[in-house]
């Protein structure tokens, strides 16, 4: 069936028997990523989680089923996260659907899949699944969910503070939350004890977010070039410049790239591809190249990394660049070895 945002919000956090799968589709990965640990929570602490993969699913499709009927090896609660999730699933996703019983729920995260998917058509057919699309907020929505996550942690924003919040989360929910997360704990802020939100707050801990070249990169790990990407990351070193802004680049290059090779799986023709989606002509072949060298399953893991990268850096206690320097180099070194 198809799925609300209220609705699969009450769903992960009170999971029903009812509902075997929960298939959370399209471009932000964040809010997929938001729900997806809503279940986990609602789960409980010591809930044992089986992580799996589509290209896992394609080799044994009816692993997902086994999985969801089992018991957990502690006695308690048990769940599966499949994650990414493609067309490889369909199979997988079919047999769970149609089994005579499956007691584990299973959330599926698939950032590339379009409305149109055949595993997004099982799940809106079935009883049995939940299917929700996530898109990315416009900048208006962003701007509200800032405000609201702000109040929920004691924060009144003043002036600009929560356009400034919703600009540098780059469309993330869970990097917003960071944010506002580091502000409330700067100001000594909670909902029994509000403070403002005012610029001079954001300008001392909020994200870097100047207007440094990216591009060189970017292109870097697009490419699999791991010694201008070693040299890229040495300038910035050298500079202080915080990595939040080239991993949200990144991050969107990344999502762009994914869309095209979703219509290039549908069989569309790469030239009409490139004009769709506006690539600019003098990017036109460096484009295509890395459509050629990146398969749909590997934009989604390497989108699901840059992601986990960035909230690293922004946990509290963590190493600092040496985590984004470390994730970005060995994505870009797997590039590179497929050639």
């Amino acid at each position: 069936m198809k799925a609300n945002a209220r609705d699969i919000r009450a769903a992960m956090e009170r999971p029903s028997p009812d509902y075997r799968l929960y298939l959370l589709h399209g471009p932000d990965a964040s809010a997929a990523a938001e729900l997806a640990a809503r279940l986990g929570t609602a789960m409980g602490a010591d809930a044992e989680r089986i992580d799996l993969d589509g290209a896992q699913l394609k080799n044994d499709p009816a692993r997902l089923t086994d999985e969801a009927g089992s018991l957990s090896l502690f006695g308690g609660a048990r769940f599966i996260r499949v994650s990414p999730a493609g067309e490889e699933c369909l199979e997988a996703f079919s047999t769970l659907l149609a089994a005579s019983q499956a007691g584990n729920p299973v959330v599926a995260l698939a950032p590339t899949v379009k409305s149109t998917a055949k595993i997004v058509k099982l799940a809106l057919d079935s009883p049995r699944a939940m299917a929700f699309a996530c898109y990315e907020p416009s900048a208006a929505d962003l701007e509200k969910l800032a405000v609201a996550i702000a109040r929920d942690h004691g924060l009144r924003p003043l002036a600009d503070t929560a356009q400034r919040l919703a600009a540098s989360a780059a469309g993330d929910r869970a990097v917003l939350t960071r944010e506002i997360e580091k502000l409330a704990l700067y100001l000594d802020a909670a909902p029994d004890r509000p403070q403002d939100l005012e610029p001079a707050a954001l300008d001392a801990v909020g994200a870097d977010l100047g207007d440094t070249e990216l591009g060189p990169l970017i292109d870097a790990v697009i490419a699999g070039r791991t010694a201008m990407l070693g040299a890229e990351l040495g300038r910035f070193a050298e500079a202080g410049t915080s990595p939040i802004p080239w991993l949200r680049q990144l991050a969107r290059r990344l999502m762009s790239l994914a869309e095209m090779r979703a219509d290039l799986d549908r069989g569309d023709a790469l030239d009409g591809v490139l004009k769709r989606h506006r690539v600019f002509f003098r990017e036109e072949a460096a484009t295509g190249q890395a459509l050629r060298r990146w398969s749909a399953p590997m934009l989604a893991t390497a989108l699901a990394r840059v992601r986990h990268a960035e909230r690293a850096v922004m946990a509290s206690a963590n190493a600092g660049t040496v985590l984004a320097d470390h994730a970005i180099a060995e994505l870009t070194r797997s590039i590179e070895r497929r050639g």
